[in-house]
């Protein structure tokens, strides 16, 4: 199952900036790598419908996050 998801970066102005679309597994890739973290925006049109929300509000998402990231999983 694949979705498009788009993730916010902070721009070097300190505007956002959209990056996608992604996969899934594309996304759980920078999760991994910390390029996504908790508090990082993320949207897919058919998973959140469009809306914007915090990666840690996603249970999958954030299970992928304590996976590889344990000495900072009870601080989100």
């Amino acid at each position: 199952m694949s979705a498009d998801w788009f993730y916010m970066t902070k721009g070097f102005w300190g505007g956002h900036k959209t990056v996608g679309p992604l996969s899934e597994t594309d996304l759980v890739q920078k999760i991994e790598s910390g390029k996504v973290n908790p508090e990082t925006m993320v949207s897919s049109k058919t998973k959140t419908h469009g809306h914007w929300i915090r990666m840690k509000e996603i249970r999958a998402a954030k299970k992928a996050w304590d996976k590889t990231h344990p000495s900072s999983s009870g601080a989100a």
